[in-house]
C-alpha cells in the first residue's frame, strides 16, 4: 500500500480506537491529578522525570522528554516555579541552558498525587487487560514509540551538543 492510500477499515478503526483511549485516559489522569495535586498532565510529567532523573535536568533535557514545546514548557515550569515546586538556574557548564531542580515541596507534591494516578491507571487502562495482553501491548507500544521517536518531531527532537557540526 503506498503512503498515499487511504487506510484500510481495519487501520482506521485501529486508529480512531486508538485515539479514543488516549483521550479517556488523559481526560482520567488529568482530572485526577487536578482534584489531588492541582497538576496538568505536563506538570505531572515534569516532577516525574526530575525525581526519576534524581532531582535536575535542563530545560531542553525535559522538553525532549515528555514532547512538548519548548515555549509551553517554560510557562509550565514557571508555573511550577510559582508554586515552589521546581526552581530554575543557569546551567553553570553552559549558560545558554537552564537547569531545572525538583524541589523537597515538588517531591511531596508528586508523593501526594502518585497513589491516586496509579488507581486511575489501573481502573482505565490496565484493569480489563488479561497479563498475555499486558506483554502485547507493551510490545506494540514500544516498538510504535520507537519507530516514531527515531523521527521525532521538533520538540522531542534532542538539540545538537556543542561542537556537533553533523547536520
Amino acid at each position: 500500500m503506498a503512503e498515499t492510500d487511504a487506510l484500510d477499515p481495519e487501520q482506521l478503526g485501529v486508529y480512531f480506537a486508538l485515539k479514543e483511549v488516549v483521550s479517556l485516559l488523559q481526560h482520567g489522569v488529568e482530572q485526577q491529578l487536578r482534584a489531588g495535586g492541582d497538576l496538568s498532565y505536563v506538570q505531572f510529567q515534569l516532577l516525574v522525570r526530575l525525581v526519576d532523573a534524581e532531582g535536575q535536568l535542563t530545560m531542553t533535557d525535559l522538553a525532549d522528554g515528555v514532547v512538548y514545546s519548548r515555549s509551553g514548557l517554560t510557562y509550565q515550569a514557571g508555573l511550577l516555579e510559582k508554586a515552589g515546586l521546581i526552581t530554575r538556574s543557569t546551567c553553570p557548564d553552559d549558560e545558554r541552558a537552564t537547569r531545572v531542580t525538583v524541589t523537597d515541596a515538588g517531591r511531596a507534591r508528586l508523593a501526594e498525587v502518585l497513589p491516586g494516578h496509579i488507581q486511575v491507571v489501573r481502573r482505565l487502562l490496565f484493569a480489563p487487560l488479561a497479563q498475555n495482553d499486558l506483554n502485547a501491548l507493551s510490545d506494540i507500544m514500544n516498538r510504535v514509540r520507537d519507530h516514531m521517536r527515531s523521527r521525532p518531531p521538533r520538540s522531542a527532537a534532542p538539540r545538537k551538543q556543542r561542537g556537533d557540526t553533523a547536520r
